[in-house]
């Protein structure tokens, strides 16, 4: 049994934006050296809930702890962020920039020094140190953005869609910076849309909805609790359905995946031929390029909770 305390601890949090409660009671906890997955759609409260656990929102109820202690300024000293938007001096070196942040995490000059080269080497980016920030791509640009936020060793980082606009080979570079940041013993919190990417990494993940993060667990466990088996059926469509074609096939329990040409349900069908499938499509009017068959995945078990929220009575806030 781990004594030890929580990089992160949120219980019972509540924050209201006028006549709105946007967190509802929320609970979530990150240990040390977990990857924690923040799933949601836009609007759910994820940046809500980051800058509350960075001091920046008062809650009206509800307590967040970072490694047992309560927020404050000494405790936030044990958080690193790396925001969504590049927070680096465009004008600056990679080094010089790491100096800066250096400075403003009140490192001494040696503390800073020893910081710079532990934290380069941990977001792999030494050979990019004395370029300008202006002329690095997207994924060296996001490295160092790691890597200013990590100088310190915080006990829980916090990542904000840190793979948005990077190319394949960027994104896999970040994925094992962030795996060996946790296996360090760094507990990570990752907001992100990415579900490939969060099934990927995570240990555990959380659906923000409602202003709880319910369901929670591991990726695989959730799947597999949710859909029991059940195969997921994905018709590419040759053409735009029509609004009654459209209509029909959400009453049948397919939703669009990828764009209007793109849906998917999860059924029992996969016992049927894609023939068999797409001759049923032909009937109704509809002309499918492609049927297929999958495992569900998180990308799954995310339409599925969207729709089941959609459905649900509509609460009204406190």
């Amino acid at each position: 049994m781990n004594l030890l305390p929580a990089a992160l601890s949120v219980a019972g949090l509540k924050i209201r934006y006028g006549k709105r409660e946007v967190l509802r009671g929320l609970d979530l906890e990150v240990t040390k050296g977990e990857i924690f997955g923040l799933l949601g759609p836009n609007g759910a409260g994820k940046t809500t809930l980051i800058r509350t656990i960075c001091g920046r929102l008062k809650p009206i109820a509800g307590q967040v702890s970072i490694v047992g202690q309560p927020v404050s300024r000494q405790s936030l000293r044990r958080i690193g962020l790396v925001p969504q938007d590049i927070a680096l001096y465009p004008h600056l070196t990679a080094r010089e920039n790491l100096e800066v942040f250096g400075q403003l995490s009140g490192l001494t000059r040696p503390q800073a020094l020893s910081a710079m080269e532990w934290a380069s080497e941990a977001a792999n980016i030494r050979e990019r140190l004395d370029e300008r920030i202006d002329i690095l791509s997207g994924g060296w640009k996001r490295r160092v953005n790691i890597a200013a936020a990590i100088l310190h060793r915080p006990d829980l980082l916090i990542l904000d869609e840190p793979t948005v606009g990077v190319d394949v080979d960027a994104r896999n570079g970040l994925h094992d910076v962030i795996q060996q940041l946790s296996q360090a013993g760094m507990g990570v919190l990752l907001a992100t849309h990415d579900l490939d990417q969060a099934e990927l990494l995570c240990a555990r993940v959380g659906f923000l909805r409602g202003g709880v993060i319910a369901p929670q667990g591991n990726p695989r466990a959730l799947i597999d609790e949710t859909f029991r088996g059940q195969r997921e059926i994905i018709i590419e469509l040759r053409q735009n359905p029509t609004p009654a074609q459209a209509r029909a096939l959400d009453k049948s329990g397919f939703s669009p995946s990828n764009g209007s040409l793109s849906w998917s349900r999860i059924g029992q069908e996969a016992d049927r031929s894609a023939a068999a499938l797409a001759e049923a499509f032909e009937r109704a009017g509809l002309s499918t390029r492609e049927i297929r068959f999958r495992e569900p995945g998180l990308d799954s078990l995310f339409i599925h909770l969207s729709r089941e929220s959609a459905s649900a009575p509509e609460e009204t806030a406190a």
